[in-house]
């Protein structure tokens, strides 16, 4: 039975897909968040999930916040670290602590739009495909090994909003089938490129 930790910021969709999925020889034993009023606790612990706020503003500066989540991390034993909008730039050694066991989803092809406000730039650069990456974290932002990635059109009157709606639905699609190929340990690393056993 593999033990995955999900961190939230915010409503917590990505997680709930993961929740949902109910994916074989795995249970989602925490979800943490660094804030307080993040919408998805509270559905969190309505399946009976453990939660706890780590709040970044009680710290001062990223390398105390990072210690002080790896230790609430740590209570749990994680086999899988997931970041479902988890809307904090992590330290390197935060990252390196869960090397390769630690999973993002980020709304873009990376490497193409790194970082935030991906659809507006989409749009602005005229692309005709965007869509969601599943990645392993690395301390460089946005650009861990791919695992999968969807595709959606850009279309002629698409906003940001209706853009993100859309690469939304692939990511709830996309992100549990990327959990289920670890917990099954069907992924490996090499040189940089993920395979799928």
């Amino acid at each position: 039975m593999k033990n995955i930790v999900i961190l939230i910021s915010g409503r917590g969709s990505n997680m709930r897909a993961i929740v949902e999925a109910g994916l074989p020889d795995s249970r989602v034993v925490a979800v943490i968040s660094n804030r307080a009023d993040a919408p998805g606790l509270v559905w969190a612990r309505e399946q009976g999930i453990f939660t706890e706020v780590v709040d970044h503003k009680q710290y001062a500066d990223r390398e105390a916040f990072d210690a002080a989540l790896a230790q609430v991390i740590d209570r749990h034993a994680p086999d899988l670290v997931v970041l479902a909008g988890f809307m904090r730039i992590l330290t390197t050694g935060f990252v390196e602590r869960y090397a390769g066991r630690m999973l993002n989803v980020h709304p873009s092809l990376l490497p193409a739009f790194t970082g935030v406000n991906t659809h507006a730039r989409a749009i602005e650069a005229g692309v005709k495909l965007a869509g969601c990456t599943v990645h392993f974290v690395t301390p460089e932002l946005d650009h861990g090994p791919i695992v999968a990635q969807a595709a959606v059109p850009v279309l002629d009157d698409d906003t940001p909003q209706t853009l993100s709606a859309r690469v939304l639905a692939e990511e709830h699609r996309l992100y549990p089938q990327a959990v289920r190929w670890f917990v099954e340990g069907r992924l490996r690393v090499e040189a940089n490129r993920v395979f799928l056993d």
